[in-house]
């Protein structure tokens, strides 16, 4: 029973993809593979996950009370799931962060450019910090590309790198541009 429960959920999930993928111009894009990878982990982990179920839980009857092993026991097998979308996803969660320390970046760069350009009553004082966190921002795709290449930092350790870096410079911005609102 669980084998045609688990090929039923995969022809429910992937039958009508297969169909709207080979009728439309989506098939010419070529993501043919990445689909074929995604299916595969589902599939895996799905599997996986019913024969957990079926082999470590028991069918409750009317009068049991609760049972916090089989409760814990669905839990862990719920997170299952989750370490399939971790297998299919790896490569893209690491694109994401890097695509989210740069968009931090960027407007840490134009609020920093907006002091720089926009301002005219800025103090003295923080002229030089300005232009100094400026010309970092500026310069960080070839700080993270001299890490990369050079060296030779792992892709985790550079969106780690990436993704502080970013946090910082945002405060330090947002510092910077909260000191020059104030009157002088």
């Amino acid at each position: 029973m669980t084998v045609f429960h688990f090929l039923n959920c995969a022809v429910l999930t992937f039958g009508p993809h297969v169909v709207y993928y080979s009728a439309t111009p989506l098939s010419e894009y070529d993501t043919i593979g990445t689909s074929v990878k995604a299916a595969v982990v589902y599939l895996g982990a799905a599997l996986v996950k019913l024969v957990c179920l079926a082999t470590f839980l028991k069918v409750p009857d009317a009068n049991d009370s609760f049972d916090p092993y089989q409760e814990l026991m669905k839990i862990l097998i719920g997170f299952i799931d989750v370490a399939g979308l971790y297998f299919a996803l790896t490569q893209y969660i690491f694109q994401g962060l890097e695509a989210n320390a740069n968009l931090v970046m960027t407007l840490s760069l134009a609020a920093l450019g907006s002091l720089m350009w926009l301002r005219k009553n800025k103090p003295r004082t923080l002229i030089p910090i300005i232009y100094a966190c400026a010309l970092l921002l500026a310069t960080m795709p070839s700080i993270t590309s001299y890490l990369r290449r050079s060296l030779e930092w792992q892709t985790p350790k550079v969106v780690g790198f990436e993704l502080f870096s970013s946090l910082v410079m945002a405060f330090i911005s947002w510092q910077l541009f909260s000191a020059c609102q104030r009157p002088m």
